[in-house]
């Protein structure tokens, strides 16, 4: 009889446990801004590029039905991730849970799943890029190599909270600009789901009643074409030939400009009007708890 001895393999590491966010990373003072709802607009237009989410969005989103809702859905669900505490860990699993039955046919047959890693990885980094972008533009605080390297650190454990499978997730800050050039030139494509949402930047949303439209169209017009203007402006080129957007010298110096003057004024603001509701909330909670920190630590005894 030969006996055999078995060897214990070497345990394999175990991936980095998601961490709730809060006061003191650059997510917490950036993404609840309501400037970052224009400013990250390049983001949605970038996903909705990728083959399989412009499909899936398509075929099965609310967008064209419900653009204002929709809006309001997912930056609500993006301020959670960042503000919402052990919360956030539960949006991740329940947007998993959400995304898990869908999936829709292309005209060439193919059938794209929404949890497929690669796509579900690209929703979440194509953030990455247009809050990097969104920061060089907008932000009084210069773009240094240290403040995107602790934006990419902070990005890795966002997409940790949101389940994306660990080794979708560059390692590097240069193995990132690697990854997404090659998503840019080589995955992306021109869907007619993000010339849908760019053309619909300016537009009444479908659902306001038809005697308030009139009234609307003045605004919708301004802040559309504005938001249109930041949008193809903060997209990479690469992205701009594919979708046959023109983009001028003279545009680039306007939207630096536009860029310096809100980043000097958005830090004057009062908080309340600066951020959106869960962001607010949140880092008041957040000033309230370390006052009762403080309070403890320094009661008679």
């Amino acid at each position: 009889m030969t006996t055999t001895t078995d060897h214990a393999l070497p345990a394999r590491p175990k991936d980095p446990e998601p961490k709730p966010f809060g006061p003191g990373s650059i997510l917490w003072d950036e993404i609840g801004l309501y400037l970052s709802a224009i400013a990250g607009n390049s983001a949605f237009i970038l996903q909705a590029m990728h083959p399989a989410i412009g499909t899936v969005v398509d075929k099965m989103s609310s967008f064209r039905t419900d653009p204002v809702g929709r809006a309001v859905r997912s930056f609500a669900s993006v301020q959670t991730w960042v503000y919402g505490g052990q919360t956030a860990i539960e949006e991740g699993r329940r947007l998993r849970e959400m995304h898990r039955p869908l999936s829709a046919v292309d005209e060439k047959g193919r059938r794209h799943h929404a949890l497929s890693a690669e796509p579900w990885a690209w929703v979440h980094l194509s953030g990455y890029y247009a809050t990097v972008t969104a920061s060089r533009y907008f932000s009084r605080t210069p773009m240094t190599l240290e403040r995107e390297r602790q934006i990419f650190e902070e990005f890795l454990n966002l997409g940790r909270i949101l389940q994306v499978p660990e080794r979708m997730l560059p390692r590097t800050v240069s193995d990132y600009w690697v990854y997404f050039d090659d998503m840019v030139t080589g995955t992306l494509v021109p869907h007619k789901v993000a010339h849908e949402v760019l053309e619909q930047m300016d537009k009444v949303p479908p659902t306001v009643p038809a005697w308030l439209r009139p009234l609307l169209v003045p605004f919708s017009l301004t802040g559309g074409r504005f938001a249109r203007f930041v949008t193809v402006g903060t997209l990479p080129e690469a992205a701009r030939r594919k979708l046959g957007l023109t983009w001028t010298p003279a545009d680039e110096r306007k939207l630096q400009a536009l860029g310096a003057a809100i980043g000097r004024t958005v830090p004057l603001l009062p908080e309340r009007l600066a951020y959106m509701p869960i962001a607010y909330r949140a880092r008041q909670a957040a000033r309230a708890h370390q006052r009762l920190q403080d309070a403890l630590a320094h009661r008679p005894i």
